[in-house]
């Protein structure tokens, strides 16, 4: 088949995902990648009865499925299906318990997991507060922003396939005693760089909140211990969040309300961006369909095809299910809890590529009532192929502590959970160029840092042909787009093209609150979506989006304000770059900057400075002129 990926694309897949030799040389194509992958997941068939030609028909719908970008399931399958690693998922929630055993025998099994590609998420709610006495020792704990510490340094020096950090989330709960220290350790966030942090919001807190009234901290060993005005918390919550995104809220209650299994454990953590609830040591597989291949021409117009979506979505959750049985899970407990639940995570990408390829506003009325129609769908198509599944291999060993168990009509799935929507980093790279996730474009000329600081250039293909359609297409044009950010100030630019490509920071913060609470309405786990604000917006309209998120029942929210952070995946391109052709874009786009020459002698002032660590001695010289030229 003519596999067409884009040169960003292909520049991914050479450096993580296609197989290297010893060397280090690439001898692996993308077919030859998706036929590893399709044939790997199908043969899972063999073990349930599948004859020979019903699982060579099975992997080459796996193949179409991927070759066509229609679908991409997670990094690791892409990396790891049919090699010797063989590990398939991407998220993990270990648990934590108040020892130093539990403490390290799960850091060793995270290294296992970053090692292979999968992400990590973690409750610290069962740590002891600091300072609280260590009865074996008599001497103070630590407490859990510590230990947080330490996790985050391990998870620095594991690269994942030799390519990029492990990802982690770090949990607590707002009734922690330590939870002000926790809201407040990533302030400057160059610290603990490897996690997100989110703060477990309870319902009780929330009620307290509603008045600013006192709520009780309680300890870890039991008890309650002090107490904290609500307001104040919050406030400081919204205060850091403003600053530089971080913490996240997790609705842990709510998350609770929706566990299928509330008689295995409680939810207490999730995997990296949150979108994925599990219990300890449970796994899961995501893979999302990429809905601007689900759009075709009718016509002088294009319409949503249906019938091609309704295909998709049965073959992806017969892929999601087949690779629990292919994955080769880091350690026995993580495969013992996988395999009883049989989680699966579909969601989608390309979203906002279609509402503007069908003349939809992400921020109007009718995208949002789209997304309700184009989610329920999915969900609704995935658990009629999971029933399917559940006649032909069996329900998931804990349908009997289930709640699915329960009503008069069991309804006998295969999977315990069928929808999540992940963030689609790298994976709508190689099935794009389309937009990630359910989220907003960022811009319609932009620049991407992936992969330890790799700078990929992008331009909206769909704004692109849509202007060689309609005929105001033109270099200059691109180029101005790219040093303004938006198109919204251009006058040559229709109004109603203006009104359909509307970016991130177009969108005022309640639009994009409403479209994850559509989404999550029909997402059986969670939605990985960060609410955009521009770098002028305040606390105030931070408190809004996250009493907004709460009210529309979505089970998390993250935030950021554009500009907040020294570093930034999305960046709208420099003035100064060129997007006359797309592919001759330099890396970063900028010039090379050449060194001065140093001259053999200078004079300068040395300055001691005390700190935390010890004295610093500060050296400045001077140019001839007298100006500073190093330090």
């Amino acid at each position: 088949m003519d596999l067409q990926l884009s040169a960003n694309a292909l520049q991914v897949l050479e450096k993580r995902y296609l197989q290297k030799d010893s060397s280090g040389k690439v001898v692996e194509t993308p077919q030859e990648m998706f036929r590893r992958v399709a044939a790997t997941i199908a043969d899972v068939d063999r073990a349930f009865g599948f004859d020979k030609a019903q699982i060579r028909k099975t992997a080459d719908e796996f193949y179409r499925m991927m070759v066509r970008r229609e679908f991409m399931p997670n990094s690791p399958t892409l990396m790891n299906a049919g090699r010797t690693m063989g590990q398939l998922s991407a998220c993990f929630v270990l648990p934590i318990e108040d020892t130093m055993e539990s403490i390290f025998d799960t850091l060793k099994i995270t290294a296992v997991i970053h090692k292979t590609g999968g992400g990590t998420g973690f409750s610290f709610s069962r740590i002891r507060e600091k300072n609280s006495i260590v009865q074996a020792t008599g001497g103070v704990a630590s407490g859990p922003v510590s230990f947080l510490k330490v996790f985050d340094s391990a998870t620095q020096a594991v690269k994942q396939g030799g390519a990029r950090r492990g990802a982690n989330m770090a949990i607590l709960r707002i009734d922690h005693p330590d939870i002000l220290e926790f809201v407040s350790c990533k302030q400057n966030d160059r610290e603990i760089s490897n996690f997100n942090i989110s703060v477990a919001i309870t319902e009780k807190f929330w009620q307290a909140l509603k008045t600013r009234e006192d709520y009780e901290l309680v300890s870890p060993l039991g008890g309650v211990v002090g107490k904290l005005n609500s307001g104040c918390v919050f406030d400081l919550i919204v205060k850091s969040a403003h600053h530089n995104g971080e913490p996240g809220l997790i609705f842990i209650d709510r998350m609770n309300e929706y566990n299928p299994t509330p008689a295995l454990g409680d939810y207490e953590a999730t995997n990296p961006c949150g979108e994925q609830v599990l219990l300890p040591y449970e796994s899961c597989n995501l893979g999302s369909i990429n809905l601007l291949m689900m759009v075709k021409k009718g016509g002088h117009h294009y319409e949503f095809d249906w019938d091609k979506l309704q295909v998709t979505v049965r073959q992806a959750v017969h892929f999601l299910d087949n690779v629990i049985d292919a994955n080769k899970h880091p350690v026995k407990a993580i495969e013992e809890k996988t395999k009883q639940t049989r989680k699966i995570g579909l969601g989608v990408m390309g979203w906002a590529s279609v509402l503007a390829r069908l003349g939809m506003a992400y921020n109007s009325d009718e995208g949002i009532e789209f997304a309700g129609r184009v989610m329920s769908f999915i969900l609704t198509e995935s658990k009629i192929k999971s029933l399917e599944l559940g006649r032909q291999k069996g329900v998931f060993p804990a349908f009997d502590q289930s709640i699915y168990a329960n009503g008069q009509e069991k309804l006998r799935f295969r999977n315990a959970t069928l929808t999540t929507l992940a963030p689609t980093g790298t994976i709508s790279i190689i099935a794009g160029p389309c937009s990630s996730g359910i989220e907003p474009m960022f811009a319609i000329c932009y620049y991407r840092n992936v992969m330890d600081q790799t700078k990929l250039v992008e331009v909206d293909p769909v704004f692109e042909m849509v202007a060689r359609e309609r005929g105001f297409y033109s270099v200059d044009l691109m180029n101005r787009i790219a040093a303004e950010g938006s198109i919204q100030g251009i006058a040559e630019i229709p109004e109603d093209i203006k009104r359909v490509f509307v970016t991130a920071h177009d969108i005022a913060p309640n639009w994009h609150v409403r479209m994850q609470a559509m989404f999550q309405k029909f997402t059986d786990n969670a939605v990985s979506k960060t609410i955009n604000f521009p770098h002028s917006a305040t606390e105030q309209d931070v408190r809004d989006a996250y009493m907004q998120a709460y009210e529309l029942g979505c089970k998390g929210i993250t935030v950021y304000r554009d500009g907040s952070r020294q570093d930034q995946v999305l960046n709208v391109t420099k003035k100064e770059t060129s997007v006359a052709s797309v592919e001759s874009l330099p890396a970063a786009g900028d010039q090379p900057v050449e060194p001065r020459p140093r001259p053999n002698m200078m004079t300068g002032t040395t300055s001691k400075i005390s700190t935390g660590c010890g004295s610093l001695y500060v050296t400045i010289n001077n140019d001839e002129n007298g100006k500073p030229f190093e330090i």
